[in-house]
């Protein structure tokens, strides 16, 4: 059987990553989750890149910083599918967790909310079930424990080693 094309012309790679998208674009391939505008990605061993995809959208839901690259909130939940590939009863738990949330989102699924006041909704109304707790619990660490992002919030890392906190801005209340 002879597959037939259109043949016109569509628009280029090079268009569609000029064009840009509101928030970020987050494309699935293979076993993968790729973002070619910020140029990172995130290969997958036991949840399906969509589940990565959503993840990472919940993450920056649930822990907002607009000064955060998508990319540190990728690492973050890189730890559920660690997780998963080694507990079965995990995996179930964060695959169903994010098929509620696309069932609950609607046509288009979680990620295809554009408002996050309408994503943060849904997740009212989900943050007592196992699924939410599990992420949030996992999500507290593995955000804030990536030593890349401490200058970004002004943290300077542990203080034993030079000396404490007291020589090294302990009465320091430029915030106040």
């Amino acid at each position: 059987m002879a597959m037939v094309y259109e043949n016109r012309r569509g628009i280029s790679r090079r268009e569609l990553l000029k064009r840009g998208t509101i928030g970020a674009a987050l494309i699935i391939s293979g076993r993968a989750v790729i973002s070619p505008r910020d140029a990172w990605g995130l290969e997958t061993s036991a949840l399906k890149p969509e589940t990565m995809a959503t993840l990472i959208v919940l993450a920056r839901d649930i822990y907002p910083h607009d000064q955060l690259a998508d990319r540190f909130y990728a690492i973050a939940v890189k730890g559920q599918d660690a997780k998963a590939a080694k507990d079965p009863a995990h995996r179930t738990l964060i695959e169903e967790g994010v098929a509620d949330l696309d069932r609950r989102a609607g046509s288009g699924g979680y990620r295809g909310i554009g408002w996050e006041d309408d994503r943060i909704a849904i997740l009212r109304d989900i943050e007592t079930t196992p699924f939410f707790q599990a992420v949030r619990g996992d999500l507290v660490v593995s955000l804030y424990n990536q030593k890349e992002i401490w200058p970004i919030f002004g943290y300077e890392g542990e203080s034993y080693s030079k000396g404490g906190y007291i020589d090294r801005g302990f009465n320091d209340i430029e915030w106040l």
